[in-house]
């Protein structure tokens, strides 16, 4: 069987059913803040296109607090290069969107490139 998902002590029913007011009471105090002083025009854009079950949702607004009424949704954030498609998921309530769309890849080097030292160029190649 398996076990319904709690955020502090609420069912997701609950939670969906909250104003904005009173979820940010569960959350911590910078996203908080964030969510008490208001949204900015792109963020209350991206909402409106969320309430009309928009099927394509493309942001830039990686700053965006996760709220309840996103649930369930994907929605595409920037990561500067190209659009990360995120899935909404309840453990997700409370963080922010870009952290789910990294900036920043691994590295990773193959053989030395044409120009190369003579001595990189007997480095093994495994």
């Amino acid at each position: 069987m398996a076990k319904d998902f709690v955020f502090k002590g609420k069912s997701i029913d609950e939670i969906k059913k909250m104003e904005i007011k009173e979820f940010a009471q569960l959350i911590p105090s910078r996203e908080r803040k964030s969510l008490l002083r208001g949204f900015s025009h792109e963020q209350e854009m991206l909402l409106e296109h969320i309430k009309k079950n928009r099927k394509k949702l493309y942001t830039h607004c990686r700053e965006l607090v996760i709220i309840p009424a996103m649930l369930d949704k994907t929605i595409s954030v920037y990561n500067g290069k190209e659009f990360k498609n995120v899935i909404i998921l309840p453990e997700m309530l409370g963080h922010r969107l870009g952290e789910f769309s990294q900036t920043r890849t691994q590295l990773k080097h193959s053989a030395p490139g044409i120009g190369a030292t003579k001595s990189s160029g007997a480095l093994s190649v495994k």
